[in-house]
């Protein structure tokens, strides 16, 4: 076999390897569920990685009743499993779940989040998004497979009670 012949076969196999793992993730936008979630961004600058916003994702929690006291600045975790409910992402407490929730305070409220983030990466000329004015939230749109984290579509913010997409282009 000839050094063309060898590079055009790498080549075609890097390619059906990139289309295989883009037509997966059509495939799970259109056939798992999609929902918008409250986020708590954090770092939005890693010179190794690129730019890209890192989305702490903010869920409802369904699990047993705490009996046991804890310190107060300790936060509370369990495993669970995310399911889509009425248009919420919620983790369900199950011993062999795939996912870490912890609690979190924020103000006077404790929320529950995924202690893993999600990265949504952002073009390098774009205003970093998850610098809000007051009152506004920034939100993602995520794919909700049955493994594997969260996978973010697109950003929007809250403000009031209206959410917007941005355009990050």
């Amino acid at each position: 076999m000839s050094l063309l012949a060898k590079g055009l076969l790498l080549g075609a196999l890097q390619l059906a390897l990139a289309a295989g793992v883009g037509a997966k993730f059509l495939y799970d936008r259109a056939h798992y569920p999609r929902v918008w979630v409250e986020t708590a961004p954090f770092d939005p600058d890693l010179p190794i990685r690129g730019r890209y916003v890192s989305l702490t994702v903010l869920v409802d929690a369904e699990r047993a009743p705490v009996t046991r006291p804890r310190p107060p600045q300790q936060p509370e975790m369990f495993f669970g499993d995310l399911e889509v409910r009425d248009g919420r992402l919620v983790a369900v407490e199950a011993p062999e779940g795939r996912h870490w929730v912890a609690s979190r305070r924020r103000g006077d409220l404790d929320q529950w989040q995924l202690a893993e983030p999600v990265a949504y990466f952002i073009p390098e000329h774009v205003d970093d998004p998850s610098i809000r004015p007051p009152g506004e939230t920034l939100w993602v749109e995520v794919t909700v497979p049955p493994t594997g984290a969260p996978r973010p579509i697109r950003l929007g913010v809250m403000r009031g009670t209206e959410l917007s997409p941005l355009s990050l282009r």
